[in-house]
């Protein structure tokens, strides 16, 4: 595959794994009272809807031109007012895992559809292969990565959503700061030739993997 087909291969994926995860977000919320989404147009499956020019489009395009041993990219967020989500702490659980859940449920697509090579041989559509494994990768990772118990990432949220007292105060007053100690110990360990993040990840993301093509009835990645 040349450069071109091979970038395809990432950002159709990757685009729709951080736009529907945030789409979820705006759904789920919605049915626990929350309509914010749903009147700033954000309750869609569209992509155009949700795409953040650098965090989906730029970001990941640099990482993926200059060979970074990760992509990574984000959509913009689906505004949330936590304090009309009815119950409170349900709500705010189920808001938020919303998006991972939808990542697996993309994988688990993903992998039923690389079933399609006993009708077309994955020689004649190595596009569409390729795509279908990096779209069980990258919603693998994505789910891994934001289930990251720090606010304002959604495994922060869950977290928060069974802490009480002081304990969630406490956590709460974290979020401000909670994004930049993920960027940091994302971007500044790989200059040194560390990458803590990745380390960390590595074992419950193929973890994951290996269970999503297990369900689907498939052996392993195609290289």
């Amino acid at each position: 595959m040349n450069w071109f087909s091979d970038a395809l291969a990432w950002v159709v994926p990757v685009v729709l794994a951080v736009t529907l995860h945030e789409a979820a977000h705006g759904w789920m919320a919605e049915r626990y009272g929350d309509n914010t989404a749903r009147l700033l147009g954000r309750v869609t499956f569209n992509p155009l809807r949700h795409i953040d020019r650098f965090g989906t489009v730029i970001l990941p395009g640099l990482l993926f031109f200059t060979h970074a041993p990760f992509i990574f990219g984000y959509a913009k967020p689906v505004p949330v007012n936590f304090y009309r989500l009815r119950p409170p702490r349900l709500g705010m659980l189920m808001t938020a895992a919303a998006g991972p859940g939808t990542n697996i449920c993309l994988a688990l697509v993903s992998g039923l559809l690389m079933h399609l090579d006993m009708l077309v041989v994955p020689e004649r559509a190595p596009l569409l292969f390729k795509s279908l494994d990096i779209s069980v990768m990258a919603n693998c990772a994505l789910a891994v990565f934001n289930m990251i118990p720090i606010l304002p990432l959604d495994g922060g949220r869950v977290l928060a959503s069974l802490l009480t007292g002081g304990a969630r105060r406490l956590f709460d007053r974290l979020e401000r700061r909670g994004i930049a100690i993920v960027l940091l110990v994302l971007m500044v360990p790989p200059l040194f030739g560390v990458n803590l993040l990745q380390s960390a990840l590595a074992a419950p993301v193929f973890g994951l993997i290996e269970k999503i093509l297990w369900l689907t009835g498939n052996g392993a990645v195609r290289g």
